[in-house]
């Protein structure tokens, strides 16, 4: 048996996800005090003054657009080059655990950061919302939300 993987999916998982994850990954990279800034809901008391970024927090910004670039080309290559449910649905699941930990990771900012969608700024939207639509594509893939199973075997000769 195989599954087409339908379109929606296909256009999600290998375009407009990693687009956005290297989005995320030149932010990190290339703009960290916007980064580390943005990073944050109205009304909350600055993190660092502009330019006050030790070598440690660079690094570690650093780190983590390596680990954006690594998700955006992991999602794209790898879905990219096969129809196989079983690889899709492996990928994904890991990206799912992947999406539950970065939710994790907002949460010193407090619970207001995953539920207040009016205060969110662009990076909020990108490090909470956009996770909600990723888990749950993501979570409508392994359920088989809008999958159609075609068989190959069920071709009769008479």
């Amino acid at each position: 048996m195989s599954t087409p993987i339908p379109l929606i999916y296909r256009l999600f998982f290998l375009y407009i996800e990693p687009v956005s994850a290297l989005a995320g990954a030149y932010y990190a990279a290339f703009r960290p005090d916007d980064y580390i800034r943005d990073l944050s809901l109205p009304g909350a008391r600055p993190i660092l003054p502009a330019g006050a970024l030790s070598t440690q927090s660079g690094m570690v910004l650093l780190q983590l657009a390596n680990l954006y670039l690594l998700f955006a080309l992991n999602e794209h290559l790898v879905l990219s080059s096969t129809n196989s449910l079983k690889t899709w649905r492996r990928l994904l699941f890991v990206l799912l655990v992947a999406d539950f930990g970065h939710l994790i990771s907002m949460a010193p900012l407090g619970l207001d950061v995953f539920w207040r969608v009016w205060d969110w700024n662009a990076m909020v939207w990108g490090s909470v919302g956009f996770v909600y639509a990723g888990a749950s594509m993501r979570m409508s893939f392994l359920a088989g939300l809008g999958m159609k199973e075609v068989s190959d075997a069920r071709v009769k000769i008479e």
